[in-house]
This record gives structure tokens, C-alpha cells and sequence, in this order.
């Protein structure tokens, strides 16, 4: 077993005026930023750490900082002011070609006057240091990398050194190296402090013997203020694994059959929904808890209403749906709440050639409180989540293919019941809420950051808003 290399670092003084102009305008063009559409007017250093000694050919400083934005009055939007997020911030006198499309800028005042700067993530070298301090369980700065340690199941999970690295480059709300094609590194950008479901949920799966999820390895963790900030989680690649979405999009365009995968997904969802509720506590949901989690789905529907009027016709509907939840809770219904997924949809899970299905990327939605992530709540809404998948996949398509998603959901939901024991379709009134809320945020996100897909939450809100809005399938 490694021991933990240790090596207390601070960066110098003068490093954020150096980067404060270069990071307002790169910062919000990354893909994960959470505070699009409002400017950066300024940054507050969390934490600094060089990486490596001064005076090298690389310079590498790992910082977290929080981006201060102007307050938005709506409620619960995400991005508000002093979000942190973590960079990994390279400097050299020159960028070679292979790295332009890392560039943050050409520093001008401050410590790095003179030298470009870059998102080192995309730099084999530093890349190279993050593995070598997982596998070494090293100490740098306030920084710590973890391993998993016997857990009853098996050795420590080895790690080769010298694994040649590679950046994911598809869009992601975080981003990820793969290293060797044997392990992939998921930074977090977005961070908070407490514990991350990312980090938790896999971890207690797989300390359950679960085959659905890849095992955490290795996590990298800041401690400050008294309490963890998780910064990354190392996990086995999935090789030759397709990408569910990727997989159902393929399916459509050959306009080939997909319910055999999607009632195999069913099956994989619960079982991960079985394990959970194993291993973590549960909850029962009774009237007081039913009113908040409606209330909380109003609120966000009255929101959505206002920023996309195209919703305004089908709001008494949309209503509606939350009404019938709450009708249900005021006459003494209860529904048992466990941990979950939190933001289940196709692309988060991947497939073998063999057909076996893992679930990954457990932070929930990024957007919403880690308290909230972290909360128990009913399965139905990851099973919503999916549904919800389903019927953009099809939609998606040209032309749309509406039979192709109720085939692919109602396999989906017999699958979930032969291992769970219970058919979600026999929940309709809380399975359509979910799904209800789901579309609702859909509609804001796409009307945000893809006007062109807007038609396709907007033809499950005229479904979910007419009164048989509970016939799912």
C-alpha cells in the first residue's frame, strides 16, 4: 500500500489579479457554468494550490473560486452569486497547437504578466500529476486524494502509474479524463461543500456487490471551513460501453426495435433502486411532506410560466396535475422515499455488447441544492426522468416516432416491475407530477439554450396538461 505524499503548497500572492479578467470572459462560456446570461462581476480566492514547484517549464495551480454575479429574482434559479467552482489553471510562455483549444488568455498584470494561460485539464502533464496523487494517496496543499480501502469485497483496486491520459472532449455539466481506456476521472466543477452523492451513492452500491455501477476508486477532496468539498471520483472505464442516448438515437434512425434494452434498463433501475434502499435509510412521505414537495413543484411551474409565455395555455392544466397529488395526500396516502439517482435519464447510463446496463454520474441535478439531492424521495421520479428520456429520444427523430416511445416506456416500466415487485404504471397520479415537473424544466432549459428543441417538451406539456394526462403509455 502507498503512503500518502505529503507536500504543503500555497500559490503566491497576486495570482487571482493575473486571471480575474481572463476567467470573466472564458468562465462563462464553459459548458458547466451554472450562471449563464449574467456577467461575472468579480471573484473571491476559496483555495490556491501550486501544483508544481515554481520555476518550472509548467506552471499548474488548482484553484477554487467563487464567481460573483448579480442577483436573479426568481425563485430557485441556479448560478447564484458566489457559486465555486474548481479550474486547474496551466501557464506557459507559449501554448503549442495541440493545446489552443484549452487557451483562457495571454496574462497582461499581475504574477502571470507575460504567459498564457490555459485549462490545464487538456495537458497530458497535469493530467498525468492527478493520477499519480490518486494512486500515491498524496497530500498536497489542502488537497486530499483518497483511495478505497478494503471494503470486504477485495483488495484495494490497483492503479497502474503512467496510464496515458485523454480528456473527454463531448459537452458535459463537469468534465472527465480517461486514462489508459482502464479508468475515468470525473472533476466536479461546480463545487459545495458537504457530501457528494456523486461519491456516495456509487460507493454504497458497490459496497453492496453492485453490478450496476463502477466502483469508485480514488476521490480528490478539500478540506475547508470544517467541512469536505468533493473535487473529483475516479471509477473504471466501461469499455466498448455505448452511451444510452447515443444507443437509442442509432435505434431510431435504423427505425430498429429498442424495447429489449429498455425493459433490460428497467430491470437495472430497480435493481440499483433495491440496492439503495438496502444500504441507505428510507422515508415515509406522509400529508405535511406531500404539501412541500407540490408546493415546491408549483412554484417552479409559476417561474417557468414567466420566463417561457408559451407555457401560459396549459398552465391550469400542468396545475392540475400537482392538484390531483396533493387531493391524494390530503386524504391520508403516504409513499415511501429512499435515495436515488436524482437525474435519470438516457445518457446517463451505458450498455455492453452483452447488453448489461450500469447507471452513472449520481450528482443529481447540479443545479439544485446538495441537501436536496441528498434528500430521500420516491423512485417514481427517476423513473419519470426516464420516461421523460424516452419520449425526447423519439421526438427527437425525423419524423417523430410517438408508437416507438410508449413501446419503449412500457417495456421500460415491466422490466422495473419484475425486479421491484410493483409497476410504477399503477402510481399514475405521482408518476405524471414527476413527469410534469420534469417537462416543465425542460421547456426553460431548452427556451434558454436550444430554442430549435423547444417542440419537444412542449408536446409532452400538451399531453400531461389535457385530463387524461395520467395515460402514460
Amino acid at each position: 500500500m502507498s503512503e500518502a505524499v505529503t507536500r504543503a503548497v500555497t500559490a503566491p500572492p497576486g495570482l487571482l489579479a493575473s486571471l480575474d479578467p481572463l476567467l470573466r470572459e472564458w468562465l462563462p462560456r464553459q459548458r458547466w457554468f451554472a450562471g449563464k446570461g449574467r456577467p461575472v462581476t468579480g471573484f473571491t480566492p476559496v483555495s490556491a494550490t501550486e501544483l508544481l514547484p515554481a520555476g518550472s517549464r509548467l506552471g499548474l495551480y488548482h484553484l477554487l473560486v467563487r464567481a460573483h454575479q448579480p442577483l436573479v429574482p426568481a425563485h430557485g434559479s441556479p448560478g447564484l452569486p458566489g457559486d465555486c467552482y474548481q479550474l486547474l489553471i496551466g501557464v506557459r510562455e507559449a501554448l503549442p497547437p495541440r493545446l489552443a483549444p484549452a487557451l483562457i488568455g495571454h496574462a497582461t498584470e499581475g504574477t502571470l504578466a507575460g504567459h498564457t494561460v490555459y485549462d490545464a485539464l487538456h495537458d497530458t502533464r497535469p493530467a498525468e500529476l492527478l493520477l499519480e496523487a490518486l494512486r500515491t494517496r498524496a497530500r498536497i496543499g489542502g488537497l486530499r486524494f483518497e483511495r478505497e480501502r478494503n471494503a470486504g469485497t477485495g483488495p484495494d483496486t490497483d492503479i497502474p502509474a503512467g496510464l496515458v491520459p485523454r480528456v473527454v472532449t463531448a459537452e458535459q455539466s463537469n468534465s472527465s479524463v480517461v486514462y489508459g481506456d482502464a479508468f475515468i476521472l470525473k472533476l466536479l466543477r461546480r463545487i459545495v461543500p458537504g457530501i457528494n452523492p456523486d461519491l456516495e451513492l456509487p460507493l454504497a452500491l458497490a459496497r453492496r456487490g453492485s453490478p450496476r455501477v463502477p466502483a469508485p476508486a480514488a476521490w480528490m477532496v478539500a478540506d475547508l471551513g470544517g467541512e469536505p468539498y468533493v473535487l473529483g471520483v475516479l471509477q473504471p472505464f466501461v469499455r466498448d460501453a455505448a452511451d444510452g442516448w447515443e444507443l437509442a438515437l442509432d435505434r431510431l434512425a435504423q427505425g430498429a426495435d429498442f424495447t429489449d434494452p429498455a425493459r433490460e434498463l428497467g430491470r437495472a433501475t430497480a435493481e440499483v433502486h433495491t440496492a439503495l434502499a438496502d444500504a441507505l435509510p428510507t422515508a415515509t412521505l406522509g400529508h405535511s411532506q406531500l404539501e412541500a414537495l407540490v408546493d415546491g413543484m408549483v412554484e417552479r411551474l409559476e417561474d417557468a410560466v414567466q420566463a417561457v409565455p408559451t407555457l401560459r395555455p396549459y398552465a391550469a392544466g400542468l396545475h392540475a396535475a400537482y392538484e390531483a397529488l396533493g387531493d391524494l395526500a390530503a386524504e391520508g396516502r403516504t409513499w415511501t422515499a429512499q435515495r436515488i439517482h436524482g437525474d435519470l435519464h438516457l445518457g446517463q447510463c451505458l450498455r455492453s455488447p452483452s447488453g448489461h446496463w450500469w447507471l452513472i454520474d449520481f450528482e443529481g441535478e447540479p443545479s439544485r441544492p446538495l441537501a436536496e439531492r441528498r434528500m430521500p424521495q420516491p423512485a417514481e421520479r427517476d423513473i419519470a426522468g426516464m420516461l421523460r428520456s424516452f419520449d425526447y429520444a423519439a421526438q427527437s427523430a425525423d419524423p417523430p416516432a410517438p408508437d416507438w416511445a410508449r413501446a419503449c416506456r412500457a417495456a421500460y416500466c415491466t422490466g422495473y416491475a419484475a425486479v421491484a415487485g410493483r409497476d410504477p404504471r399503477t402510481d399514475p397520479v405521482l408518476l405524471r407530477a414527476y413527469e410534469t415537473d420534469k417537462a416543465v424544466y425542460e421547456v426553460v432549459y431548452e427556451a434558454r439554450h436550444r430554442p430549435d428543441w423547444l417542440p419537444v417538451p412542449l408536446s409532452a406539456i400538451r399531453r400531461l396538461a389535457m385530463p387524461d394526462g395520467t395515460d402514460l403509455m
